[in-house]
């Protein structure tokens, strides 16, 4: 069952979402990562599975000049994304697209399937799968590792964390072929797990958004690691532990050849 994000955090992504060390680097290291794959490919029409605000939908529309369709289970992360000022916003559910077969050149799914439990998610790849043309892309991004589990995965109503097999075993279950699939926010690991797996069992945490702004001097702090990471990325390198996942999977152009018995 899908259950979407907790409501409230919406506000809280809204407020930060363009200057927040944390969406910063992964925007910057979501284009390092995809450009070079698309680089040939213009004019591409593109579902955004799971837009959120809407931020990510119209930065993806800048950058990259792409037609993109947001699409979020959310009316709360829908009425953000037509603040920002985008169009064409549809309510609807991953493991039950209301597109037909082969409408899109790609998908992009950021930091949504996690909500999903397993066997549901195996019905958003086949709908991802379904939705593309054939040759046509999916970019996605997880939450990672189930042991960073949180007091902020709790709030936001994370249903599971993922691993690189994991994401192989949904794509290749769904008949696409990974192209590429990477870690991410690697170098902040060690923190992550003192705090996630120490200090918020010690202290009792309970459950809470860990989105906010920190003073500036840290937050550009905490932006210098990722920067590092995002020239990784670019340069072709594949993290090999991280908070976060990013893969990205074609749709065969040819259905595989059948052999007969």
């Amino acid at each position: 069952m899908l259950t979407g994000m907790n409501p409230a955090e919406f506000t809280n992504i809204a407020a930060v979402e363009r200057d927040l060390w944390w969406y910063r680097g992964m925007e910057r290291t979501f284009y390092r990562f995809v450009e070079p794959m698309v680089s040939n490919h213009r004019n591409l029409r593109v579902l955004e599975a799971g837009c959120g605000t809407g931020f990510m939908s119209r930065s993806m529309r800048q950058h990259l000049g792409w037609d993109i369709l947001p699409m979020d289970l959310s009316l709360v992360g829908l009425a953000h994304a037509r603040r920002l000022g985008l169009d064409r916003l549809v309510a609807g559910n991953i493991v039950q697209l209301p597109y037909r077969d082969a409408s899109f050149d790609a998908v992009v799914s950021l930091d949504v399937i996690a909500h999903l439990d397993q066997g549901p998610d195996e019905e958003a790849f086949e709908e991802f799968a379904r939705v593309l043309r054939p040759g046509g892309f999916l970019f996605l991004r997880s939450s990672a590792l189930p042991i960073l589990r949180s007091r902020h995965s709790m709030f936001v109503q994370e249903r599971q964390r993922y691993t690189k097999s994991r994401l192989r075993h949904l794509c290749r279950t769904a008949g696409l072929d990974v192209r590429r699939v990477t870690y991410l926010n690697s170098l902040l690991l060690p923190v992550a797990f003192l705090k996630f797996r120490l200090w918020e069992p010690l202290t009792g945490a309970a459950p809470a958004s860990g989105v906010s702004m920190p003073p500036r001097w840290l937050n550009h702090l905490l932006e210098m690691p990722l920067k590092a990471e995002s020239a990784l990325v670019g340069a072709k390198v594949n993290l090999p532990l991280g908070q976060s996942l990013l893969l990205a999977a074609t749709k065969p152009a040819k259905p595989p050849a059948r052999h007969g018995g």
